[in-house]
């Protein structure tokens, strides 16, 4: 926690202690997965001035925990022991995108057809050229090169991570048993990239690379997207369609907020199967909790006409709902 909080004050510097001082100021820190959105609220919020730290969902989680930050925002849903440390703290659902598999080999096109298990192996350490017989399979046509795989993933605690790692683990029970869930997994192979520009970096100037990214990143770098086979056989890439099917799988939000659209079933034909909502998570008790309230209620609702163009799906009504219910839980 303690190196976690130092990212964060590195990531502010002085501007913590020039919002603060505003009326009407609040600051945050967390997420990078849902920095692109977060820009845009704001940009276009005029009740109070937001400060934002992208310092990864392990960094916000530990900034909201020490209180030094008035909300953190994770696309991983807080353990029991995260809830417990956070002495007072609630997670609202309040964006929902995919995570994208951005891949650099040269010579094959966008839309490189992958499986889970065969991403799973690549993280695994099992598959390690490009033109191995698995991947050759199901992209008939495509030549792919004798390149070695370089896998690239997060070396800082990230929700991001979660969302990948729990999408794999529920098509592989060797990279569940070997690797597991989590926001800082120990990944078997590749390389390490801090925060999703830092992953970016890497796959960008990589030849052979491979990663994981919220489809905002992909689209900012210009990157190739792999189409990733759901349960009902089909291979979708990330994007609004498949993000609206995945979250049509929701039939209620549960008390403690936490949600999860992974490898959704057959009958959604259209589903990408990695996406994932990322939340803000906030003390019960702030003195901020006023300009809390009327913000996260703005970012839910006026806020979601930002969601479309960075490929944030904006939130089912179901949700909103729930999150209005949360928000009023807040006091000062």
């Amino acid at each position: 926690m303690a190196a976690a909080l130092a990212v964060v004050t590195l990531a502010f510097g002085a501007s913590f202690a020039a919002a603060g001082s505003k009326s009407g100021s609040i600051k945050g820190a967390g997420s990078t997965f849902v920095f692109p959105l977060v820009s845009q609220w704001q940009a276009n919020y005029k009740n109070a001035q937001i400060t934002y730290g992208s310092v990864g969902s392990g960094a916000g989680i530990a900034a909201i925990s020490a209180r030094t930050v008035d909300f953190g925002a994770s696309d991983a849903p807080l353990t029991k022991d995260q809830f417990s440390a956070c002495k007072g703290c609630e997670q609202i659902p309040w964006a929902l995108a995919s995570t994208s598999i951005p891949y650099r080999v040269p010579g094959v096109a966008y839309g490189l057809k992958l499986t889970g298990k065969i991403i799973a192996n690549i993280y695994l350490g099992h598959i390690t050229r490009w033109n191995n017989r698995a991947i050759k399979k199901i992209n008939p046509g495509v030549n792919l090169p004798d390149l070695k795989i370089t896998p690239v993933y997060r070396s800082d605690g990230s929700g991001t991570s979660y969302n990948f790692t729990d999408y794999l683990s529920s098509v592989s029970r060797e990279f569940r048993t070997k690797v597991g869930v989590g926001t800082q997994p120990s990944f078997r192979t590749g390389i390490g990239g801090k925060g999703s520009s830092g992953l970016a970096g890497v796959v960008s100037r990589t030849d052979g690379a491979i990663g994981y990214v919220d489809e905002a990143y992909s689209l900012k770098n210009g990157f190739k997207v792999a189409k990733i086979q759901n349960r009902a056989g089909k291979f979708q890439l990330p994007g609004l369609r498949g993000i609206k099917a995945a979250a049509a799988t929701i039939h209620g939000v549960p008390s403690n907020g936490a949600l999860s659209i992974v490898n959704p079933p057959k009958s959604q034909k259209l589903a990408y199967p990695i996406c994932t909502f990322t939340y803000v998570i906030v003390p019960l008790k702030s003195n901020k909790a006023s300009t809390l309230k009327q913000f996260i209620s703005w970012a839910i609702t006026s806020g979601q006409q930002y969601a479309k163009p960075l490929q944030f799906l904006p939130l089912p009504q179901l949700v909103r709902t729930a999150d209005k219910k949360f928000i009023r839980r807040i006091h000062s």
